[in-house]
């Protein structure tokens, strides 16, 4: 095979996907892990009025970016594993049972260990679809599909507290979480039915024990911190 006809066969974008709509799917995934680590700032005043617990009120945000920031290493070694659409899917699902139990939470921890939950999901929802989108598009668009990931972290951290105001003034601070599950929904019909990645493989070990110490030493640094 030449060298010429290699080069060809590496730049051709995964052909059994249905790129626009995977891509879709995943920006979507991706503006929601993003969006929650704003949108919900704007609204504590508010959370905090109405379950109380203000000494603790800092970890409404701290448990969600501390839960999806030590998690996402991990996920891209799932999905080398188990497949990019079967792991996103999962993260997805996890972060919409994260939305709603935030959603109906009735006291300070019980939100924040919902938010916990949450962003357990969101921790794939910036990796995977960072991983994916670079296997579906060829080498010479990969800068074009940086941008449109770039954008959409703009949109969402600009957005965020704007849009979190908008709707807890119109509908009150529980439907921040409770929009998720409609957008979270889309973003699993999408690429459950578009994306498919030949999965990478790879049977090293997963590195659990090492994120469970960082998460730990990073806890313990904000309890003394606090």
């Amino acid at each position: 095979m030449s060298t010429q006809s290699i080069q060809t066969a590496s730049d051709a974008p995964a052909g059994a996907s249905r790129v626009p709509l995977a891509t879709a799917g995943l920006l979507i995934g991706m503006l929601l892990s993003v969006l929650d680590q704003t949108v919900v700032a704007i609204a504590l005043p508010d959370i905090a009025a109405d379950l109380g617990g203000m000494d603790a009120i800092g970890w409404i945000v701290t448990s969600y970016v501390l839960a999806s920031t030590t998690t996402g290493a991990l996920y891209g070694r799932f999905s080398d594993r188990f497949g990019r659409r079967a792991v996103f899917v999962t993260a997805v699902a996890v972060f919409i049972a994260g939305s709603v139990l935030s959603g109906v939470a009735q006291s300070t921890p019980q939100l924040i260990a919902a938010r916990t939950l949450q962003g357990l999901g969101a921790g794939a929802l910036f990796v995977l679809p960072t991983i994916a989108l670079s296997e579906l598009y060829p080498q010479r668009l990969r800068g074009r599909v940086q941008g449109l990931t770039g954008g959409v972290f703009a949109v969402a951290s600009v957005g965020g507290p704007l849009a979190g105001g908008a709707i807890t003034d119109a509908a009150g601070w529980r439907w921040i979480f409770y929009i998720n599950l409609p957008l979270g929904l889309l973003s699993i019909a999408m690429v459950a039915f578009a994306l498919r990645l030949p999965r990478a493989g790879g049977g090293g070990r997963v590195d659990v024990a090492g994120s469970v110490l960082l998460v730990g030493a990073t806890v313990s640094l904000l309890l003394v911190a606090e």
